[in-house]
C-alpha cells in the first residue's frame, strides 16, 4: 500500500470510529442479506461482543498498517480458527463486500475512489493471509 492509502486508511477509520457499533450493526446487516449462509456461522454468537470484536480487529489493522508483518502470524491463525467454524473462501468476499458497503455508508462524501480503493487493498491483503492459512 501507498504512503497516501495508509493516511487515508487511517484518517477514514478515525471518522467511523464515532460510530462504530451503528457501522458494525450495518455491517452485520448488510452482510446477512448479501450471503445468507453466513447468518448460521454466528448462531451461538453474542453479536453484540462479536460487533465489538469487529471494530477491535479492524483498528488493529489500520493501527498495524505500517507493520502487517507483524500481523501476519496473527491473522493467520485467525484464518485457520475461521475455517473451522465453517467459514468458506467465498464468504471473505461476501465479508469484503458488505464491509466496503458499510464504509461508503459511514463515510458518506469522505468515501471517494481513493478511500474505496485504499480499503479495498487492505482488506485484500488481510483476507489473503487468512484464506491461505485457512488452507493449509
Amino acid at each position: 500500500m501507498s504512503p497516501q492509502e495508509k493516511a487515508l486508511l487511517i484518517e477514514t477509520w478515525q471518522k467511523v470510529l464515532p460510530m462504530a457499533d451503528a457501522a458494525a450493526r450495518l455491517f452485520y446487516d448488510r452482510l446477512f442479506e448479501i450471503d445468507p449462509t453466513t447468518r448460521s456461522l454466528f448462531q451461538t454468537t453474542d453479536l453484540k461482543d462479536q460487533r465489538q470484536k469487529l471494530v477491535q480487529a479492524l483498528t488493529v489493522v489500520v493501527q498495524s498498517i505500517d507493520h502487517m508483518e507483524k500481523l501476519a502470524s496473527t491473522l493467520a491463525d485467525l484464518g485457520r480458527r475461521h475455517a473451522q467454524y465453517g467459514v468458506s473462501k467465498a464468504h471473505y468476499d461476501s465479508v469484503g463486500e458488505a464491509l466496503l458497503w458499510t464504509l461508503e455508508q459511514g463515510l458518506g462524501s469522505a468515501w471517494t475512489s481513493q478511500a474505496r480503493a485504499a480499503w479495498t487493498s487492505a482488506y485484500d491483503m488481510l483476507a489473503d493471509i487468512m484464506r491461505g492459512a485457512a488452507s493449509t
